[in-house]
């Protein structure tokens, strides 16, 4: 379940919007992609300094939370509480909610919005990854972590499946690999050095660990990666990003699409890479396509890969009805409202 996205991340933009109290660590810290770090007898004005979220001690009744809007809203399928290195000061119960609001809502406006949940409050183990697998077909825009009373948290990781908003995706061409329109790897010859998601995140990635790479190979074949596109789409435009691969960068990739017929067409043919460098390939004119796989010869690693297209028309409906299906109920009630009024 951890390989679909972290939806929460700020690798995908994600931002911790709210929390009632961030006195010994910040709470910025609970979407950072990196692995939590720990150096003991590391000191700061407030204590020991950690590589998490740390509320103060409660010395009234309440609890603690910190809300964070997801870099990619979508489909919550499994919500991991990660405490690592909180050992006596770790809370001993959480609880998550989502909800999904229109638009970039305040602070005080989520603060009314109606939160569903999809952790009750369980029990935590300290200095651990708590998982809970949620079970909601809904799409969220929003989380909310609550720490029963206090205490500190790591990291929050909140795996799904994107779901794009389909009215940002009709304005023109778009990237239709990218994990904030839904697409999403299905499938990887190797991992060992970084998530193949990584490729589809946004943005230029900050190093090599932002990236995707694999071991290397001692064998007579080559490393690969299968993407399910946002949906059915003519690609014309490809982009595959080697920045900050230098002596560990593919000699050469390719890129296959499936087609309606579920025949596999070739893309762009093996062609030869250079290290460190955002490589740009036009497509020439090709059917529609709606899975994509990459392979980079023999091993190596891989900053980026975009895939810029149009959605074919009956993509659009069915990414439109699957969006509205998903939507909570305040969320489809706004967006009729707003309908109503655009349509006056």
């Amino acid at each position: 379940m951890s390989q679909l996205p972290d939806l929460a991340s700020r690798l995908l933009g994600g931002g911790v919007v709210d929390a009632n109290d961030e006195f010994f660590a910040a709470r910025d810290n609970l979407i950072d992609p990196r692995p939590p770090g720990f150096a003991p007898h590391t000191f700061g004005p407030k204590g020991q300094v950690y590589d998490g979220w740390e509320t103060r001690r409660r010395r009234e009744p309440g609890h603690d939370y910190a809300v964070v809007r997801l870099g990619a809203a979508g489909v919550v399928r499994e919500v991991v509480v990660d405490t690592s290195h909180f050992t006596g000061n770790f809370p001993p119960y959480a609880s998550v909610e989502a909800c999904g609001v229109e638009g970039y809502p305040s602070p005080a406006e989520l603060a009314g919005a109606d939160w569903v949940t999809l952790v009750p409050r369980s029990p935590l183990a300290g200095d651990a990854r708590n998982v809970f697998t949620v079970d909601n077909p809904m799409r969220f825009t929003h989380v909310r972590l609550s720490i029963y009373p206090d205490g500190g948290v790591a990291r929050l990781r909140v795996h799904g499946e994107p779901v794009p908003d389909p009215r940002f995706l009709l304005a023109g061409p778009v990237d239709l690999a990218a994990l904030a329109n839904g697409g999403i790897v299905v499938g990887c010859s190797d991992m060992f050095y970084g998530s193949p998601n990584n490729l589809l995140a946004p943005g230029r990635a900050g190093s090599m660990g932002e990236g995707w790479e694999t071991a290397r190979r001692r064998d007579d074949g080559n490393d690969w990666v299968h993407i399910r596109l946002a949906a059915a789409g003519v690609i014309r435009l490809a982009e595959l990003d080697t920045t900050h691969f230098k002596g560990n960068a593919p000699a050469a990739a390719s890129l296959r699409g499936l087609g309606a017929d579920g025949a596999w067409l070739e893309i762009l043919p093996r062609t030869r890479l250079q290290p460190d460098t955002p490589h740009q390939f036009l497509i020439p004119e090709l059917p529609p396509v709606t899975e994509v796989r990459l392979d980079v010869y023999p091993d190596g690693g891989m900053a980026r890969l975009r895939l810029y297209g149009e959605l074919t028309a009956q993509a659009r409906a069915d990414l439109t009805r699957r969006w509205l299906s998903l939507l909570p109920p305040d969320q489809r009630r706004a967006v009729a409202e707003m309908d109503a009024l655009l349509s006056e």
